[in-house]
This record gives structure tokens, C-alpha cells and sequence, in this order.
């Protein structure tokens, strides 16, 4: 069983939460950047997932897909980043509660709103997410006032929803609210956030040169 971390991605992906969480780990990784035209749909990747899609790890004889998985998984097989709350304790209900929100509702709802689907007034119910509104309001209540989403430590919650929100600004797939910008603006300017855009953004200029 190797100890080596691999991951799977590419620039303009997903990818690019997850790359955000191994700067903040600061474990040596390998990169694997793959293309959505080819290799992503080659067999040796669809050996390590199935639906052919980034972001995805290796990891000790172990693959995990999904963005928010791993992140989740990375802050509990390195503990020694600080990037998420003690088992046990009440700040790590708080923590699943949003990371788990930001994979389901939110991710849901913003989706949606990015291919033109609304879900009509009496369906809501049948949506997990009911409405975009009611999405963002709750997201709002995490965010504001404070710099991070659970109490007073950054954590792989922040990541993963952090970007959804950055992302969805940058994109006017999430309104810019007050509250929004002020958390982005806060976390967006952390070492690891910086390092990491900058990383990918070289993959992609690099990318277009060789075309």
C-alpha cells in the first residue's frame, strides 16, 4: 500500500476546490491533470472513477471522489492542518452540517439556476433544496458576521463552501451579497487559496500555449 497522494484534475474543474485544500494541508501530492476530450474518459481513469469526472485522490490503497468527501477526508487524515473540528465536540456537527450543505443545496440550487431550470412554487417540496432563495438566505445565516463558517477556525467546510460562493460571484450563478463578499474576502486571500489559483492558472495558460 503506497503512501503516496495522487490527484486527479484538471484547471478548469471542480478541481480546483480540492487544490485549494492539499495547499492547505501541505502534504507532497502528485498531479494528474487530465483532459474532459480524452483521458478523463480513458479506461485507465475510469478505473479510478467510474463516472469520469474530477476531481478525484488516491490515498494509501484508498480513492475518494466528490469534492466535498475530500475534503472532508484530507482534514481527518492530516490533523495536523487544523482544518476541522475535534470529533465529538459540537463545533464538528456545525462543520458537517455546512460542508454537507454546500454539496447538496447548494450545489444543487446554483446548478439549476445555471442551466435555466426553476423549480415551480408547488414542487418545492419535492426539490431537497426547495428554492434558490431559501438556499442562499441559509447560506447567508453561515457566513455572516464572522470569518469562518464554523465559529472561530478556518476549516475544509470553508474550502469547499467558500469556493462555491467565490465561484458563483465570479459566475452570477450566487447574487453578491454583502455578507459574501465579505467572507470571500476574507478566506480568498489565504496563502494556501493563493498558491493554488496560482498553480492551476499557470496549468491553464500553459494549456494554450500548446494548443
Amino acid at each position: 500500500m503506497s503512501d503516496e497522494l495522487v490527484f486527479y484534475t484538471n484547471p478548469m474543474s471542480r478541481g480546483r476546490i480540492v487544490r485549494w485544500m492539499l495547499e492547505e494541508v501541505g502534504a507532497p501530492y502528485r498531479t494528474v491533470v487530465l483532459d474532459y476530450a480524452s483521458t478523463m474518459k480513458a479506461p485507465e481513469y475510469l478505473a479510478v472513477n467510474p463516472m469520469g469526472k474530477v476531481p478525484a485522490i488516491t490515498h494509501r490503497g484508498v480513492t475518494v471522489t466528490e469534492g466535498a468527501a475530500i475534503c472532508a477526508y484530507l482534514a481527518d487524515a492530516f490533523p495536523e492542518a487544523g482544518l476541522a473540528p475535534p470529533v465529538g465536540s459540537p463545533a464538528r456537527g456545525t462543520y458537517y452540517r455546512w460542508l454537507m450543505f454546500g454539496c447538496g443545496p447548494v450545489e444543487a440550487a446554483v446548478t439549476n439556476k445555471a442551466l435555466g431550470v426553476e423549480v415551480p412554487p408547488e414542487r418545492r417540496a419535492t426539490a431537497g433544496y426547495g428554492c434558490l432563495d431559501d438556499t442562499l438566505n441559509a447560506l447567508e445565516t453561515a457566513v455572516s458576521g464572522k470569518p469562518y463558517i464554523v465559529g472561530d477556525a478556518f476549516s475544509a467546510a470553508d474550502v469547499y463552501v467558500g469556493s462555491q460562493i467565490g465561484w458563483g460571484m465570479m459566475f452570477g450563478s450566487i447574487e453578491k451579497r454583502p455578507a459574501f463578499e465579505a467572507y470571500w474576502a476574507g478566506i480568498s486571500q489565504r496563502p494556501a487559496a493563493r498558491r493554488a489559483s496560482q498553480i492551476d492558472d499557470a496549468l491553464i495558460a500553459k494549456a494554450k500555449e500548446d494548443a
